[in-house]
């Protein structure tokens, strides 16, 4: 048995390699966000036009504008997290702020009689996604331990010398080991003959996580459009997706007996991610006007391509009743690396994606306070298996490691259809509208998707408009605590539901 040490800046890290599938995922697969009335008709905007929103969904509805116009979209966003694993349901909530389409547009109108008949010019920000979530779920566990993973690190990197192993893995392994977590072996002789664990997986282990998680996407977009004859619209977006994302992982297992002389009360691993990132991307759409009351929309998205930074840190607490020595034993990677956080630097690539609309809008008659309406749908392909890493540096290694995950990423996942549906009343000023989506499953073997059910109310007259919508968020989805070669892996399910009031104010200049 080796002797409990704490390594000082023995070793720098310049590179970690933290990323996994579900990183990729979870920067593409995103819900349809926006102005308060375009997510009350279930985000659906593909053909509509004539909605600030537009901006960031099929831009050749910018061109139905003939006003300048600014507006703003604040929301509140109520989360409540269900989780099961291993059986056992848990709980966990979390609100946040949440800001929807706000930006400026001007339109710039031309003769009548001439082919173009006005250009439209916007600037916008807009959340295209929310990170801001608490999950929590604990369950049994008599298979597997996450402490196997540093066995697993120390057996992939063929690593026979106890003092590597103690030193060169300050973000798993060498933690692990130099808390007792894990352990040398010897053979008969004293030779060294491998490495163990201590957790008593054969008689159990109770398994808990605790996931806290905020940041978001933030859109800035600028783009334009232009209105053919008020028949053909003709639109394109460039934007700047702005990536910040902040994890604070807790698990821990605990002895799932009453025995006080196994070597093994609990451990935790805590570990710490900061992810930052800016990307491009370019939407180019069109809608078309057959007849009066039709519009028909086609939009491509292009993939956004980011460049990304994660830092990265982790902490190791044990308490093996006496073993090693008596007393709670805990290291951190701060202490291998002058409290410098492990960094990675790498692109990600998310899907490319395409969306067909249609939409009816009825006619509106002399007596404004007869009723209108219009009926809008979306039907959007999304290939999230398109999604892949690259290293930013030419490290044989970093291209190893992402061509790996990239080859996980491509059996993991696969295309889906998600769908969006809505529509509007309008009585003179107010406004009445109802709508839901549907974001198919990405994955291959797991069973996931999002639901969106929403309402709301508009008001406009003299230049001024305001709508409130309530949107009722159904998510499901898996999250892995570990995972393991030589073991199945087993997820917890994830039940999200969300309320968010939103709430835009317009102004028409």
């Amino acid at each position: 048995m080796k002797t409990f040490f704490i390594v000082i800046s023995f070793m720098a890290i310049n590179n970690l390699y933290a990323q996994g599938p579900e990183d990729a995922l979870r920067y593409s697969w995103i819900t349809q966000n926006g102005s308060a009335r375009n997510q009350a008709i279930g985000g659906a905007s593909g053909s509509l036009g004539g909605e600030f929103s537009t901006l960031f969904t099929n831009p050749a509805g910018l061109g139905f504008y003939k006003t300048d116009e600014f507006v703003i979209t604040p929301g509140f966003n109520i989360q409540k997290n269900k989780s099961t694993y291993k059986t056992v349901l848990s709980e966990s909530d979390k609100n946040n702020l949440t800001l929807g389409a706000t930006g400026l547009l001007f339109s710039i109108p031309y003769h009548q009689n001439r082919a173009v008949r006005n250009f439209t010019i916007a600037f916008g920000i807009n959340q295209a996604a929310n990170f801001n979530s608490s999950t929590y779920y604990k369950g049994y566990n008599n298979q597997s331990s996450y402490s196997e993973k540093y066995l697993e690190e120390l057996k992939n990197n063929h690593v026979t010398d106890p003092n590597s192993a103690a030193s060169d893995y300050p973000f798993g392994s060498s933690l692990a080991l130099n808390t007792y977590l894990i352990d040398t072996v010897n053979n008969p002789n004293g030779t060294f003959a491998g490495f163990k664990t201590l957790a008593p997986i054969a008689t159990g282990l109770i398994q808990e996580n605790t996931i806290l998680t905020t940041g978001a996407i933030t859109d800035l977009a600028l783009g334009g459009a232009i209105n053919l004859r008020d028949k053909l619209f003709l639109g394109g977006t460039v934007s700047v997706p702005i990536l910040n994302y902040n994890r604070d992982s807790y698990f821990k297992e605990s002895d799932a007996t009453t025995n006080t002389a196994n070597n093994f009360n609990y451990f935790q691993v805590n570990e710490t991610l900061k992810t930052s990132g800016v990307g491009i991307n370019a939407k180019l759409g069109l809608i078309y006007k057959p007849v009066e009351y039709v519009r028909l929309g086609l939009v491509f998205h292009s993939p956004t391509f980011y460049h990304v930074t994660d830092k990265y840190s982790t902490e190791i607490v044990t308490d093996l009743e006496n073993y090693g020595g008596a007393g709670i034993k805990t290291q951190n990677s701060g202490q291998f690396t002058n409290d410098i956080p492990g960094e990675s630097k790498y692109s990600l690539i998310t899907p490319w994606r395409i969306i067909g609309s249609v939409s009816y809008v009825f006619r509106e008659v002399e007596n404004v306070k007869r009723q209108r309406a219009f009926i809008t749908a979306d039907v959007e392909y999304v290939d999230y298996k398109a999604a892949s890493f690259k290293a930013a540096d030419g490290n044989p290694d970093s291209k190893s490691y992402f061509s790996d995950i990239n080859s996980i990423i491509d059996q993991q996942y696969k295309g889906a259809i998600n769908v969006r549906l809505g529509g509007e009343l309008k009585f003179n000023t107010i406004m009445f509208r109802l709508g839901g989506a549907y974001y198919g499953n990405p994955y291959q073997d797991e069973k996931a998707d999002r639901i969106k059910l929403s309402g709301g109310l508009g008001y406009r007259d003299k230049g001024i408009f305001v709508d409130l919508t309530y949107v009722y968020a159904m998510n499901k989805d898996v999250n892995y605590p570990y995972r393991l070669d030589s073991k199945p892996n087993d997820p917890a399910a994830i039940q999200n539901n969300a309320g968010n009031i939103v709430l835009t104010v317009g102004f028409k200049l």
